[in-house]
C-alpha cells in the first residue's frame, strides 16, 4: 500500500503516519467496528465516486445493526470523501470508510467506549489482478462454510465477519488458487470472500438470492440492472457446486473485484475457460460506466471538482 497524505477521522484531516489507535480499542479486541469498500475512477471530468450514496446508506445501516453510533449524514460523509480525495490529490483511488468502538472500555460489550469514523483513501488497483480481468482467475471451493446469517447478519459489513473470509482466502491462496469460493451450511453457493459470484446458463444470468447468506452488493445490484437493460434474464436463485461446473461461464462482482471472470475452480476450466462473452459485455459496459464514458447512468457518480461535489 502506497501511503497518501491526509486521513480523515472524527472531523479533522491528519497526516497518515498519525493515524493511530490505541491498542486497547474495543474493535481491534472483539470486531466491534463497520466498514465500507468504495472506489473513486479517473473520468474525463475528473475522479469520480461511484455510487456514493448507496454506499454510506449501507454503511449507517450496517452501524445500525451493529449499535454503533455514527454522528455524520450519507451527505457529510460524501462531502468528507470529497474532500479527502482532493486532498491527497488523487484521480483515481480506493476508499475505506471505518466506523468502530474505540479505546474506552474492555469486555464484550462497549458500554464506556467512545465511537470513531475515519476515512482513508489510497491508490489501488485491480485487487485480483489486470491480466485476471482478461483472463479470468482460478478459484477453490473451500471448506471453509460461509458464517450463516442468523449468527452474523451477511448484509452488514461488519469487520468481524470477515475473520469467515479471511480463513476461506488464505486456504485457498495457500492450496495454490486466486481466490476462494464459500458454501454455506445448506451446501449452497454463496460467494467469494469479499465478491458476490454470478453464473451464466444459456444466456441466463443466475446469481444466488439474499437469503444464501450473501452480501447484498452494490456491485452486484449494478449488473443486475445493466444485464436486464441490456435484454438479459436475471433470476436470483440458489446454486449447487455442480452449477458452477455446468455453466457456460462464471464471474465475481465487488467494489474491489469490479467483475472479474471465473476461468477455472478446482482445476475444472468453466465454458471456454476464460473470459466468456457475456461476462466481457457486462464488464466493458461496466468500466465505461465507472469511468464516465457512458452517458447512462451518470447518476451512478458523483463527480468531485476542485471546489465542489455533484
Amino acid at each position: 500500500m502506497k501511503p497518501c497524505a491526509y486521513i480523515w477521522k472524527n472531523g479533522s484531516f491528519i497526516e497518515w503516519n498519525t493515524a493511530t489507535t490505541h491498542v486497547l480499542t474495543h474493535a481491534l479486541h472483539y470486531g466491534s467496528g463497520v466498514f465500507e469498500g468504495i472506489r473513486a475512477y479517473e473520468t474525463p471530468k475528473g475522479p469520480a465516486i461511484f455510487k456514493a450514496a448507496d454506499h454510506y446508506r449501507r454503511l449507517l445501516a450496517s452501524c445500525s445493526r451493529y449499535y454503533l453510533n455514527c454522528p455524520y449524514s450519507v451527505d457529510e460523509l460524501i462531502q468528507i470523501t470529497v474532500t479527502i480525495i482532493q486532498k491527497n490529490n488523487l484521480p483515481a483511488c480506493y476508499i475505506r470508510p471505518l466506523v468502530y468502538a474505540d479505546y474506552g472500555t474492555m469486555g464484550i460489550l462497549p458500554k464506556n467506549a467512545t465511537y470513531s469514523t475515519m476515512i482513508a483513501v489510497w491508490e489501488w488497483g485491480s485487487y485480483l489482478g489486470d491480466a485476471g480481468l482478461v483472463n479470468g482467475i482460478r478459484c477453490h471451493i473451500t471448506d471453509i462454510r460461509k458464517t450463516p446469517s442468523e449468527c452474523m447478519p451477511a448484509t452488514a459489513k461488519c469487520c468481524a465477519n470477515y475473520a469467515n473470509s479471511f480463513l476461506a482466502k488464505h486456504q485457498a491462496i495457500t492450496a495454490g488458487f486466486d481466490e476462494a469460493i464459500l458454501l454455506n451450511n445448506r451446501g449452497r453457493v454463496a460467494e467469494g470472500p469479499g465478491e458476490n459470484i454470478f453464473i451464466v446458463k444459456n444466456n441466463e444470468i443466475i446469481t444466488p438470492p439474499l437469503s444464501d447468506d450473501i452480501l447484498d452488493g452494490i456491485t452486484r445490484s449494478s449488473v443486475i440492472t445493466i444485464a436486464r437493460d441490456m435484454g438479459y434474464s436475471v433470476r436470483e436463485s440458489s446454486i449447487v457446486p455442480q452449477d458452477l461446473f455446468d455453466a457456460d461461464e462464471c464471474f465475481f462482482t465487488g467494489t474491489a473485484a469490479e467483475v472479474t471472470p471465473i476461468a477455472q475452480i478446482d482445476n475444472q476450466p468453466i465454458g471456454n475457460g476464460g473470459r466468456g462473452p457475456v461476462t466481457e459485455r457486462l464488464q466493458t459496459a461496466y468500466f465505461s460506466i465507472v469511468k464516465g464514458t457512458s452517458l447512462p447512468y451518470s447518476d451512478w457518480l458523483t463527480h468531485c471538482t476542485v471546489s465542489s461535489c455533484k
